[in-house]
This record gives C-alpha cells, sequence and structure tokens, in this order.
C-alpha cells in the first residue's frame, strides 16, 4: 500500500516539480546555446556545459529521488544509500566546474597573450572528465562504508530482525554526519569556495589595475578586452554567490546536527534550505540571459528559429561589443 501523502508534503512536492520543470529546460538551453554558437566554444563556455550537465541531472534525477525520499519509503539500507548519493555527486562536479571556471578567468586575464596555447580545448576536456572522476570518488564514499550502516545494524538487531536492515528511507539516516561535516562540507566544499573568492578577487584586481594604465596598443584594444573581461567576471562571480548562498545553510544545519544534537532546528528552515539547494539549478540560465550577451542573444535566436509560429528577424549571435578575440 502506498504511504499517504500530507498537505504538507504535497505542497513540498509541488514547489520541487516548479523547479525541475524551470531548472531542466533552462539548462537545457544553455548547453544548446553552446552547441549552435561557434562564439560560446571557448574553454570556459566548456566548463559552463558541464555545469549545466549537473543542473540537468538535479533537476531530471535528483529532485524525483528527494520527493521519493521525503515520501518515506520503506527500504533496504543499501537502496537508499543508493537513492542518497546521487545529489553528493551533482553537487561535487558543480563545485569543481566553478572552480575550473575560476581558474580559466585567471588565466585569460593573467597571460592573455599565452592564454589560447596553454589552455588548449584537449586540456579543457581533460579537466572536465577529472573533475566528474572526482566527483563520482568524494561522492559515493558513503557507499565504500563511510556511512551509518553499523548504527542501523544495531537498532536492527536489538528489534530481534535479522538481514539487511530495512528502513524509512531518510537521508540522514544513512549518510554520516562525520561525511558530510568533516569531509564533505570542510575538505570539498569550503575550501574550494574560499579559494574561488581569493581567484576572482584577484581577477578584478589585475583587470581593474589593466583598466587603469595608459593605453600602448591602439586605442581602446586593451580596454575593450579587459572590459569585456569585468563583465564576463562579474556575472560568474554572481553564479558563485549564488551557488555559496544557496548551499550554506544546509551545510550549517549539518554542522548543528553534529556538534549540537539536541538542537531544535525548525522544519520550516530545512526545508527552505533543501529548496535553496535544488533551485540553485534553476538559476544559472537567468543569470546568463541577464547577464551575458552571448547567451541572451544566442537563446533569442534559438527561440525566434524553433518556438515562434512564424518567422522573425535573424539574431546576431556575437555582437559586436563581444566578438572573439583574435
Amino acid at each position: 500500500m502506498a504511504p499517504s501523502i500530507s498537505a504538507f508534503q504535497a505542497a513540498y512536492i509541488g514547489i520541487e516539480v516548479l523547479i525541475a520543470l524551470v531548472s531542466v529546460p533552462g539548462n537545457v538551453l544553455v548547453i544548446w546555446a553552446v552547441k549552435v554558437n561557434q562564439a560560446l566554444r571557448d574553454a570556459t563556455f566548456c566548463f559552463i556545459v558541464s555545469l549545466a550537465v549537473a543542473d540537468v541531472a538535479v533537476g531530471a534525477l535528483v529532485i524525483p529521488l528527494a520527493i521519493l525520499i521525503n515520501i518515506g519509503p520503506q527500504t533496504y539500507f543499501h537502496t537508499c544509500l543508493m537513492v542518497a548519493c546521487p545529489v553528493l555527486i551533482l553537487t561535487q562536479s558543480s563545485i569543481l566546474a566553478l572552480l575550473a571556471i575560476a581558474v580559466d578567468r585567471y588565466l585569460r586575464v593573467k597571460i592573455p597573450l599565452r592564454y589560447k596555447t596553454v589552455v588548449t580545448p584537449r586540456r579543457a576536456a581533460v579537466a572536465i572528465a577529472g573533475c566528474w572522476v572526482l566527483s563520482f570518488v568524494v561522492g559515493l564514499t558513503p557507499m565504500f562504508g563511510w556511512n551509518n550502516l553499523h548504527a542501523v545494524e544495531r537498532a536492527w538487531a536489538a528489534n530481534g530482525s535479522v538481514g539487511e536492515p530495512v528502513i524509512k528511507c531518510e537521508f540522514e539516516k544513512v549518510i554520516s554526519m562525520e561525511y558530510m561535516v568533516y569531509f564533505n562540507f570542510f575538505v570539498w566544499v569550503l575550501p574550494p569556495l574560499l579559494l574561488m573568492v581569493l581567484i576572482y578577487l584577484e581577477v578584478f584586481y589585475l583587470i581593474r589595475k589593466q583598466l587603469n594604465r595608459k593605453p600602448s596598443a591602439p586605442p581602446g584594444d586593451p580596454q575593450r578586452y579587459y572590459g569585456k573581461e569585468l563583465k564576463i567576471a562579474k556575472s560568474l562571480a554572481l553564479i558563485l554567490f549564488l551557488f555559496a548562498l544557496s548551499w550554506l545553510p544546509l551545510h550549517i544545519f549539518n554542522c548543528i546536527t553534529l556538534f549540537c544534537p539536541s538542537c531544535h532546528k525548525p522544519t520550516i528552515l530545512i526545508y527552505i534550505a533543501i529548496f535553496l539547494t535544488h533551485g540553485n539549478s534553476a538559476m544559472n540560465p537567468i543569470v546568463y540571459a541577464f547577464r551575458i550577451q552571448k547567451f541572451r542573444v544566442t537563446f533569442l535566436k534559438i527561440w525566434n528559429n524553433h518556438f515562434r509560429c512564424q518567422p522573425a528577424p535573424a539574431v546576431d549571435e556575437d555582437p559586436p561589443e563581444e566578438r572573439p578575440d583574435d
């Protein structure tokens, strides 16, 4: 018999479905834009595609699994563990993609003349593959033994039961808070976020330093290059800020759970923190559309070519102010 769903759970499911319906098409549109616009084929936008793939998976996989966990089915321990791990993999993939983007923007302003020889398509592909492999290693660590199986087995045996424990599937019941705080947060989330903040501060410093110099090349060339880099860096720093704003509340709740088990955590605040983490996957395409002109005009071109019922005037894929560097 299927478990009954309360009005609160129904509202939760409705919000999660809405997030998924925004996240999946929005990030598919990002991937589509990079595919159709040659001006979006440099390393930065390849890393953005990797980030968009993770965000599509959040909407298409993680949110349905989160809804399943919220309903609370009775499952075997390891089945529930497999349901809980994808969010860990995709979160780590997003963080590493953001770190790769930050390093890429730093190299563009630090070594602009040698950038294309250092950041080649092959190296970018290797970096993306490395990010995903590392994400799977970090996210699947609970499957290798760092989980709550022993505690669940003790409770299972105390009730006189035998065999693999059958539990109500909940994230905190199978995932160890020591893993979430000491390994996931303190090693793989917080340090990369702090490193990215330092990288972007250095990027803004280098750009401002160049913009304040008197042009030594043909008039306007350095100003145009670094002016464009400043706009893109601001947009990508906003993506980083939104990611931190979305994920830090839930990690703070995990710290409270570990270090102060008796502390009261309002249920509504926990749900808001969960909505923020899932909603972050829907934010990035909106930022790209409003902040990065190459994306905005490509989105409009895709809309005109594939979704309008009548012919529309062509849209310039690469406006003059943002044409690729020679």
